[in-house]
């Protein structure tokens, strides 16, 4: 994409995964927002297929995005990924053409490094995945917090509710000691987690609908998610979840955030509850607020978005 200084530079840290293209088509169709780079983690599914996933969707959308590809595994311990939920390649086993474009040579976390020394203090950095490729990058420049505008992170289950295990959300599980060093190096982010999507879940029947459009992006996201919308069907009944678009939306629309909490935030590392995220919500040990948590969002706006993305009419 060509620069323009009047839009708010985005680099969006993703492991497509259904969710997570949804997130995209978001991003891609937000007026003020230019999406400056993919960063690839390993997560819902291998690199490999994170990282063709990504190439597709950008060529399904019309975006000339650059797409580097990250860390192909966690900083320390293997962790299941999320296939049985998203298919074996991430985008619901639908033999899709491979994209044309091609990756790039350079890593995630030196990409990540690079791009905050050129839009140094306006970077907007949305995190979609597990948290490996930030978690090096902080480890090879500690200068890095000082240049990056705003860091909004999809993880954790704020009080142990999780999705992955009973206290763990999947993208904190999955790579714990990732979020640990996020959380030990970045004076603040903010966290959209599992517990806040569950509470703007939507009518399945509602997305469904919009999967009607006569639009490329809701063709091809109606076919990539299908197998997903049986799980959730099964799993959840009537209501959709959208846990990295709720993220998206939180960091491409602020002003439509109705309430935050801040308070400190680390991770659990040993143990039955290992990758759960420790709130403290009554600021008993006397840390700093490092998390700023999303408790609601306009939910008629989160909806509209999603709908943008898609290319649903108005």
């Amino acid at each position: 994409m060509s620069s323009n200084s009047t839009r708010i530079p985005l680099l969006i840290d993703t492991d497509p995964g259904v969710d997570d293209a949804l997130a995209l088509l978001m991003a891609f169709a937000s007026p003020g927002h230019e999406v400056i780079g993919l960063t690839i983690a390993a997560g819902n599914v291998g690199l490999p297929h994170t990282v063709a996933n990504a190439l597709k969707l950008c060529e399904v959308a019309g975006v000339d995005v650059p797409v580097y590809p990250g860390c192909p595994v966690q900083l320390l311990r293997p962790a299941p990924d999320a296939s049985h939920v998203h298919g074996l390649d991430g985008f619901g086993d639908v033999g899709y053409l491979p994209a044309r474009q091609t990756a790039e040579a350079e890593h995630a976390a030196l990409a990540i490094i690079r791009l905050s020394h050129r839009h140094a203090g306006r970077l907007l950095l949305v995190m979609l995945g597990p948290l490996t490729n930030l978690a090096l990058a902080l480890r090879l420049d500690p200068g890095l917090p000082d240049r990056l505008g705003r860091v909004v992170v999809m993880g954790g289950a704020v009080t142990g509710q999780g999705n992955i295990t009973p206290w763990a959300e999947f993208n904190f599980a999955f790579d714990p000691e990732a979020a640990h060093v996020v959380l030990e190096f970045l004076p603040g982010i903010d966290l959209i987690d599992w517990e806040a999507v569950l509470g703007h879940s939507f009518p399945r029947a509602d997305m469904e609908r919009w999967l009607g459009a006569d639009h490329p992006h809701a063709r091809f996201y109606g076919v990539i998610s299908r197998r997903f919308r049986d799980w959730l069907a099964r799993e959840r009944g009537d209501r959709g979840h959208a846990a990295d678009s709720l993220a998206m939306a939180a960091a491409l629309a602020p002003e439509a955030v109705v309430e935050w909490a801040r308070r400190p935030l680390c991770i659990a590392l040993e143990g039955p509850a290992r990758g759960a995220s420790l709130v403290d919500w009554q600021r008993q040990s006397g840390q700093p607020d490092n998390a700023r948590i999303l408790r609601s969002f306009d939910q008629l706006r989160f909806e509209e978005m999603i709908r943008r993305g898609l290319g649903v009419p108005e």
